[in-house]
């Protein structure tokens, strides 16, 4: 499925993936291992890489990952990377529930 996104789409997903990393103010290192596989799988280039690591080291700008901006036909895949990611650490905190509820119901109206 992953194959199915443009470069630009795939780029957006990591972003998105990265700020539900920082939901609740720190990014695991099983959360790191997440991503990392994330973007290997992408094929992402170089300077896109260079990107997500500035991501995992501060998170997105909150005007950048805007649910209601990703194509609909993207959004099952965005839900499931991100579900991914939150059970990633094996614990999912009060934050990391609120704000993926919140991402969800944005994705449905």
């Amino acid at each position: 499925m992953l194959d199915q996104i443009d470069q630009r789409d795939r780029l957006r997903l990591v972003e998105f993936v990265c700020s539900f990393a920082w939901a609740d103010l720190e990014i695991q290192p099983e959360e790191r291992v997440f991503i990392s596989r994330l973007i290997q799988r992408l094929d992402l280039d170089e300077e896109e890489d260079l990107q997500v690591q500035q991501w995992l080291d501060r998170p997105p700008s909150i005007d950048n990952v805007d649910p209601t901006s990703i194509p609909a036909a993207h959004r099952r895949l965005f839900v499931e990377a991100i579900e991914g990611l939150i059970a990633a650490d094996g614990a999912i905190s009060d934050e990391e529930r609120e704000t993926f509820e919140i991402f969800k119901q944005l994705l449905e109206d």
